[in-house]
């Protein structure tokens, strides 16, 4: 995903939160929280699944779709929270990589 890409969906994102006077409820920790209740919901999507059954080839497409919206929630709150915040994912996650490259 291109840094264009990202502020085009942190706008989108932030014009339906500001169109449904959410912005008073979309603090920092109000946004982590709900990262966290949305990766506990991808999280249950695999809960009582194999390795094998959890593999790409195993999941049918009904589960994979409920998967894709998990994922997608919680993206949405990802971006929010660095909108909020003023944080750039795409230059961010550069850092980090190369971080974890002079770590590992």
């Amino acid at each position: 995903m291109t840094n264009s890409e990202f502020e085009e969906l942190k706008s989108e994102i932030r014009a339906f939160a500001q169109a449904r006077d959410w912005e008073q409820f979309h603090t920092p920790k109000n946004l982590s929280m709900a990262i966290t209740g949305e990766a506990g919901e991808l999280a249950a999507e695999f809960q009582w699944l194999t390795a094998q059954q959890s593999a790409l080839e195993s999941l049918s497409s009904e589960q994979l779709e409920a998967i894709s919206l998990e994922i997608a929630d919680i993206q949405i709150y990802l971006l929010r929270l660095a909108d909020v915040l003023t944080i750039d994912i795409a230059d961010v996650v550069r850092r980090k990589i190369q971080i974890n490259e002079n770590r590992f």
